[in-house]
């Protein structure tokens, strides 16, 4: 709660900057001489942008239990669910948070993820391929990078940080297409065609833009997830899992879950900058150097 409550003062503090700041250059008169209210706009795309991300963030374990088809363990009923349950425990409380619902899922591909509201309403899932690949010792890293992960905060971060970007993408192509529908198309009245063509391929290209610092912040907490990984388990065993799932080359989950799983895909060039993980290779030295 604390982590929200200085993010939205960080970014309440930010609105008030760009308003000073287009006041001072200028503009927002002349935003007002075009109809438009910078304060207002910029208020409508916060709702819609943070409003949508948070809506993902509330309901993430239901739609992550539903699309992955995750078998929550209410009650084990066998050895490797009592062993799970009872590692997931062992690691939440030394990570200081409240226990995470455990559960698998069926696939062939050694994966796994953890997602959920808060640090305190998490859910850590493992693939049944990861379960037959992997040794205990390996399997007990992996859970720690996925404790780690809520212990982090990361899925609300990762929700905040998209709302930002999401209120920056509304409102920077809407006042692009102003801009463009006024001083190119010359349209004194409303909002003519330019301004929904320009908005529209302003939109696009800002997402795509915006999709990059995403991915680089989902990078990043890869690594850390990775040091908590060694710290709940050992050092050794995160590398010999990272180095199993190199060997087995996963597909990764689909792309809702991917921001949210222990591997990445393979990128190579500019499409690394769209990867929510970072190549193994590059994982395995950062804990090497360690």
């Amino acid at each position: 709660m604390k982590r929200v409550l200085l993010f939205l003062i960080t970014n309440f503090a930010i609105l008030i900057v760009a308003s000073i700041t287009l006041r001072l250059l200028g503009l927002e008169p002349w935003l007002g001489q075009q109809g438009i209210n910078f304060n207002s706009l910029l208020v409508f795309g916060a709702i819609l942008g943070f409003g949508g991300s948070f809506f993902s963030l509330a309901i993430s374990k239901w739609s992550a239990k539903r699309m992955m088809g995750v078998q929550v363990i209410e009650q084990p009923s066998n050895e490797t669910e009592a062993w799970l349950v009872a590692t997931v425990q062992r690691q939440a409380r030394e990570a200081g948070i409240a226990m995470p619902e455990v559960g698998y899922f069926t696939s062939p591909e050694p994966n796994a993820f953890a997602t959920g509201p808060s640090r305190n309403n998490s859910l850590v899932a493992v693939s049944s391929g990861l379960l037959s690949s992997m040794s205990r010792d390996q399997v007990e890293a992996v859970l720690g990078h996925e404790v780690s992960h809520v212990a982090n905060g990361d899925m609300v971060t990762l929700t905040l940080i998209q709302g930002v970007v999401n209120t920056f993408v509304f409102v920077l192509s809407r006042l692009i297409g102003q801009l463009v529908d006024r001083v190119v198309f010359r349209n004194e009245r409303g909002h003519g065609p330019g301004f929904w063509i320009t908005t529209i391929v302003a939109e696009l290209v800002l997402a795509v833009l915006a999709s990059i610092i995403v991915m680089w912040f989902s990078r990043q907490r890869e690594f850390r997830a990775d040091a908590g990984g060694a710290h709940l388990a050992s050092r050794q065993s995160m590398i010999g899992a990272l180095e199993a799932l190199k060997r087995g080359q996963p597909h990764g989950l689909p792309d809702k879950m991917a921001a949210f799983g222990i591997a990445g895909g393979l990128g190579q060039g500019l499409r690394k900058l769209f990867m929510s993980h970072p190549p193994l290779d590059e994982r395995i030295a950062a804990l090497r150097g360690q």
